[in-house]
């Protein structure tokens, strides 16, 4: 798997995974698209003004995104824009809660994960 990476990264690519984060894929996925083929520093500005929850997770994931393309792969951060977020399931907990008449009503409590590839753009 370590070698795919690398494969990704040597043509003017990085990327930055974040695992387990604590919100359904369905409402990260909300926010997923609303950055995804934005410059970075647009996409940044975007996040930073969002109004929701995981908005602060994915741009700390999207800050080391950048910070992978510059300092690992030597790339230009004002060239870069999001070509890919890719959002994925995680694990789900599974809780119950008491109801009457000595039934239960169960509560899932859902992860997911967030991969985010930027790209130079081409000249």
């Amino acid at each position: 798997m370590a070698q795919k990476k690398r494969v990704i990264n040597e043509s003017q690519q990085a990327l930055a995974k974040l695992t387990s984060v604590r919100v359904s894929p369905r409402k990260l996925g909300i926010v997923a698209q609303a950055i995804r083929g934005l410059s970075a520093d647009k996409a940044l500005v975007q996040l930073e003004f969002m109004r929701r929850r995981v908005a602060k997770e994915v741009k700390a994931c999207l800050m080391s995104a950048i910070a992978n393309a510059e300092n690992n792969h030597n790339l230009n951060v004002d060239d870069l824009y999001v070509s890919k977020v890719l959002v994925g399931k995680g694990l789900v907990m599974k809780r119950m809660r008491a109801r009457a008449r000595g039934r239960s009503g169960k509560i899932i409590k859902p992860f997911s994960n967030i991969t985010i590839v930027v790209e130079e753009r081409g000249e």
